[in-house]
């Protein structure tokens, strides 16, 4: 059994990191309330990249192993390959977001796109290791750095979340005649007699107070608070439909604290549920700004 196993190493390793390396992208894939990646063809979809990956990253050990650089070179193909996945991701979303009541905008968009992209380069890393393990020492280490590296996968599967960088509280919806405001920051004018009255019995309002100077520009980014209308709104509903401009959510900021006034038209009006949604919010990375880390910054 022994000889057997030390005989076929390269095939046990690259076995061990391709069934780890596949672990790894199922345990990243998951269709939330979002619906996206949709089910089933979605799944299937990336589930194949994510064998093809699982398979890129294991054949590479014994690769290198061998000294057969030349044969490395074919993961610059793959990577040329996954960021076609990337803009694929962007172009579809991009088309299906015209149709949105409230869209997810622009930088969500390219926020899950470069997601799909990067899980794929975690698939290759995980069989990497899974299968350097199994080759090097032996089978069953290749095993345990397979479980640590799935581990590791999923710990980067999630970025922030609203919560992480600033407080959340309700805030009281009001109209000082045509104009609305939540709290003392001013919303839009509403000119209709009928959309006052709707945005009286439906309206709700929210105030997200940053926790620092870099979270404060993160709030401003145009891009993240699209994706806080969006989020909302998938998850709570929206009472509007096309055409009606008075009634869509927004949310603007209030200049001299940085504060955040959100104003929502939610079908499902349950205040706890509403400030557990905005909490896990996701923060883009696009719109991550760290201002405090510039030299002219720093005392």
């Amino acid at each position: 059994m022994s000889n057997w196993v030390h005989t076929h190493g390269y095939t046990i390793g690259i076995i061990v990191g391709v069934i780890f390396g596949i672990v790894s992208r199922v345990s990243m894939l998951q269709t939330d309330y979002r619906q996206y990646p949709t089910y089933p063809h979605g799944k299937i979809i990336h589930i194949s990249l994510g064998i093809i990956a699982a398979a890129l990253g294991a054949v590479a050990v014994p690769a290198l192993l061998e000294k057969n650089y030349t044969a490395v070179t074919f993961l610059t193909l793959a990577a040329q390959q996954f960021r076609d996945v990337r803009n694929m991701e962007r172009l579809s979303l991009s088309q299906i977001d015209n149709l949105e009541l409230v869209p997810r905008g622009a930088a969500y968009i390219e926020g899950i796109a470069m997601v799909f992209e990067g899980r794929n380069y975690l698939v290759i890393f995980t069989a990497f290791i899974g299968t350097l393990f199994s080759i090097v020492f032996a089978w069953y280490w290749g095993v345990m750095a397979g479980l640590v590296s799935v581990g590791l996968a999923y710990f980067f599967k999630t970025g922030q979340k609203l919560a992480d960088i600033a407080e959340v509280a309700h805030s009281d919806v009001r109209l000082d005649g045509p104009d609305l405001y939540v709290g003392d920051t001013y919303i839009m004018n509403v000119g209709l007699d009928e959309d006052r009255k709707l945005i009286k019995e439906h309206g709700v309002g929210f105030m997200i107070k940053p926790k620092n100077q870099n979270n404060r520009v993160t709030l401003a980014n145009l891009g993240q608070r699209q994706a806080i209308l969006h989020d909302m709104t998938i998850l709570l509903g929206v009472y509007r439909d096309s055409g009606e401009p008075s009634l869509i959510p927004m949310a603007k900021l209030q200049l001299n604290t940085g504060d955040l006034a959100v104003f929502l038209l939610p079908l499902e009006k349950d205040m706890n549920k509403s400030l557990a949604a905005l909490r896990r919010v996701p923060v883009l990375e696009s719109a991550v700004r760290m201002p405090s880390k510039a030299g002219i910054n720093q005392k």
